[in-house]
């Protein structure tokens, strides 16, 4: 997950993650206050890999606000979580 403050720096972000490693984007969620959380999904390294691209590319155009990836998510977690399509 990359945060940004700005839709240019997510859709920056998203650009730069799927070019970067093997991932899925499997969608965004709209916080409020200008804030946007961009997801994707993949293996760990390659996610974490994706979420550094993502946020070196949103950072050149606008503000990241918060990078974070879960190994394996629980369960619980999951049905939150954007599943792949």
């Amino acid at each position: 997950m990359v945060e940004t403050k700005g839709l240019v720096a997510a859709i920056e972000a998203a650009d730069a993650m799927v070019k970067a490693a093997n991932v899925k984007l499997v969608g965004y969620e709209k916080i409020g206050s200008g804030l946007i959380t961009v997801m994707v999904r993949g293996d760990v390294g390659a996610t974490k890999a994706a979420t550094d691209a993502g946020a070196a590319a949103a950072k050149k155009v606008g503000e990241v606000v918060s990078v974070h990836v879960i190994p394996r998510p629980h369960g619980e977690v999951e049905r939150i979580l954007p599943q792949l399509g």
